[in-house]
């Protein structure tokens, strides 16, 4: 029997007597859903498609863009700006939001993303991701239109989160709040199918995902964690762990869930507040995802989740993973 596919288990999840997935939720998701077809077509043209390089403009963040960025942005605007289901959308590659126009109706539901995780794994064919988080707009914010301060909510928040993978395989992996489920586009048929879920981080396995290059911004207690196990041939647990990193969050937090381990990124210590990963686009979807797959997140003090956002581009320091691991790393700030 063929797997089901991503619309009769947002129908069925729907159905539900205590659902989390309302009718208006389900159509968003597969609106996003087909946004990340679209997306990964893209992707798989490569320079045959014109995708690959760079534009010489830089994003709010001012990283330069590639455009693969721009072109996965605009998908993901145009998918989901007149389908009714929205109050409004942010982009991490957008400086403010982007209310919905006056011409279409207008939802509930907020969007959040990040059009191209791991943007710098393009030119070299490597796995590159889209991470979408949801949220219900305000209740008083009916009969206006939404300001960033509406997209300013703790992850607790979010009523689904989720990411496409474009690798080997494109893979959708989604949370609706009761469990974190994969399903793999079945190119032939157009369909995503349900090909995994309700995934459980495996423990116990020995793998950290972490940027050694920003080893000067790590705490001291971040680098003892990391020298006990993977750096230091006097450390504790020297040469049980090994060290995965593919410079794409999507990539690595999906080889946790299926794998398990941790991820970590730090906040810089010796600049406060100083960090590298976008708490509205990257941190609290991801921290959605591991926490309904039996792992655990944290900012090096709290759940990722209970964090208050104050800008719409905040960073913030991540560990995300099994928890056991989590436990170790904050035993050492501790």
């Amino acid at each position: 029997m063929q797997p089901i596919t991503l619309t009769r288990f947002l129908i069925e999840q729907q159905r539900r007597e205590d659902s989390a997935c309302p009718a208006e939720l389900r159509l968003l998701i597969e609106t996003v859903a087909r946004a990340c077809k679209t997306i990964a077509h893209a992707i798989s043209k490569g320079a045959l498609g014109d995708v690959l390089g760079s534009l010489g403009s830089e994003n709010i963040q001012g990283e330069v863009q590639k455009k693969l960025d721009v072109i996965a942005n605009e998908i993901l605007l145009d998918a989901n700006e007149w389908g009714g289901h929205l109050a409004g959308m942010a982009s991490e590659e957008m400086e403010t939001i982007h209310p919905i126009p006056n011409r279409f109706p207008k939802g509930e539901y907020l969007l959040l993303f990040d059009p191209i995780d791991g943007s710098s794994n393009i030119d070299v064919d490597l796995s590159v991701g889209t991470i979408f988080s949801v949220l219900r707009a305000p209740e008083n914010s009916a009969g206006r239109d939404v300001i960033e301060e509406d997209f300013l909510q703790p992850g607790r928040h979010q009523v689904a989160a989720g990411y496409a993978i474009y690798g080997p395989q494109t893979l959708l992996v989604l949370t609706l709040g009761n469990g974190v489920y994969e399903f793999t586009l079945d190119r032939e048929m157009g369909a995503w199918r349900m090909t995994d879920g309700p995934l459980q981080i495996p423990s116990g396995t020995k793998e950290v995902a972490i940027n050694m290059a920003r080893r000067e911004q790590w705490s001291p207690e971040v680098r003892r964690y990391i020298d006990d196990r993977v750096g230091c041939e006097a450390g504790p647990l020297a040469g049980q762990y090994n060290m995965r990193w593919t410079a794409s969050m999507v990539a690595d937090i999906h080889r946790i869930l299926k794998r398990g381990g941790v991820f970590l990124y730090p906040a810089d210590h010796r600049q406060p507040g100083k960090a590298r990963l976008r708490l509205l686009y990257e941190a609290n979807p991801m921290s959605m995802l591991i926490e309904q797959a039996g792992g655990r997140s944290s900012d090096g003090a709290t759940s990722i989740l209970d964090a208050r956002p104050t800008s719409l581009h905040q960073r913030i320091g991540v560990a995300l993973g099994d928890p056991e691991e989590i436990a170790a790393l904050l035993s050492q700030v501790a």
